[in-house]
């Protein structure tokens, strides 16, 4: 009972694994080992030992740690690209609306949240951060595809482009502590890589 699992909707789990004696054959660069699991529809694990399901799926890839380094610094500059946008955009429409005093002392007496939440507005790009993204997600899927030789780079981005979705991709291949991936059009993509 302890170890049983719940997903009450579509998820994938990412973790890495840097081996420190287990190593492919015949591979001279270091290589980390992406473990995954994700499932179509919610999941609940009450017992582990008698459970089956047809729609659940996990397995692996061996990544070169030095691309999963240098994406992730793209994927960064990308997520910090994306945050002056909305900022930009949102000091625009602010400019545009004055509000009045009472308005704005009523804002200052709002009490955040522990965790902040991540702004779910798909976000307009401009061409240099569209091209930007295109080039990063293009890395995403040559290093995730099943075969890396076949990939052609992205012409069009494949998932709803919003400040969590970027931030869900950045933490993707943040080695030391994986995530959890839900966002609908962001996982639907992820997953048709591992096919």
């Amino acid at each position: 009972e302890s170890r049983a699992a719940n997903a009450s909707n579509k998820e994938i789990n990412i973790q890495w694994y840097i081996p420190s004696l287990a190593k492919p054959s015949n591979c001279t660069e270091t290589k980390v080992l992406l473990l995954y699991a994700y499932n179509t529809k919610p999941v609940k694990i009450s017992n582990i030992k008698i459970f089956s399901s047809m729609s659940m799926f996990s397995g692996y890839l061996w990544i070169p740690l030095a691309r999963i380094i240098s994406l992730r610094e793209k994927l960064s500059n990308l997520k910090q690209q994306v945050e002056m946008l909305m900022q930009s955009s949102k000091s625009l429409s602010s400019a545009s609306e004055p509000t009045s005093f009472l308005e704005q002392s009523e804002t200052l007496k709002i009490i955040p949240s522990k965790k902040p939440q991540m702004k779910v507005a798909e976000v307009h790009l401009d061409e240099k951060t569209e091209e930007m993204a295109k080039r990063c997600l293009s890395e995403v899927k040559a290093l995730l595809s099943v075969v890396p030789a076949l990939c052609l780079p992205l012409t069009e981005i494949p998932f709803d482009v919003t400040l969590q979705s970027i931030a869900s991709l950045e933490d993707m291949f943040d080695l030391a502590n994986g995530c959890i991936i839900t966002e609908e059009s962001l996982f639907n993509w992820i997953v048709s890589l591992f096919h």
